[in-house]
């Protein structure tokens, strides 16, 4: 799982700090809120694509029984939820050109992701890794810089920071057709089949 960050960040070949998001946990103790816990969490930089980092900021597999304590201490079989299930998710996408340097090993990435993003990666086509398909409703939110949403037939969109897409499981691609990487904020909810 996404850990505390240790005093120094180790950097990635290319230099570059991994980021970091802070995560605050609130909950309930003898029917007063209190901080659960306040951490600083260290995005995960894949090593087979320079520049694509992923970070799972909290899950509920399921729908949460808030009379009880949440907990989110290790890394979850599956970063896709189940029915009335949600994740919440950091990603930075490279640019396309990473993927079309003559370096990139395609299926040590696919390998790569099939480790770190259980339940999501195995949803990626074969023909085009980046197109998937999950049973959820995701709310998406360009974080920082510009990115192109692919649907069905080619059909693409261009979004800017601060446009929301609202994916109704609908089967798309993110493409970062630009030179620099691009950050998005996933809020995934689980649908029933």
């Amino acid at each position: 799982m996404n850990g505390a960050v240790s005093k120094k960040p180790e950097l990635s070949k290319r230099g570059k700090k991994s980021s970091t998001y802070r995560r605050i946990v609130t909950g309930n103790v003898n029917g007063r809120s209190v901080v659960q816990n306040d951490e600083q969490m260290q995005a995960y930089q894949f090593k087979t694509v320079p520049g694509y980092e992923h970070t799972l900021i909290w899950l509920n597999a399921a729908t949460p029984d808030l009379s009880k304590e949440q907990r989110f201490d290790r890394y979850p079989d599956s970063v896709v939820p189940g029915p009335g299930g949600t994740s919440l998710h950091f990603v930075t996408f490279p640019p396309a050109s990473v993927f079309a340097d003559p370096s990139f090993d395609g299926e040590a990435a696919r390998d790569e992701a099939l480790i770190r993003l259980r339940g999501l990666a195995d949803h990626f086509e074969k023909e085009d890794p980046a197109m998937h398909k999950t049973n959820t409703v995701d709310y998406a939110v360009v974080y920082d810089g510009e990115i192109w949403l692919e649907l069905d037939d080619g059909e693409t969109l261009q979004l800017k920071r601060g446009d929301v897409v609202v994916q109704n499981g609908t089967r798309h691609a993110w493409r970062n057709k630009g030179t620099q990487p691009v950050t998005m904020l996933f809020f995934l909810n689980g649908a029933t089949p």
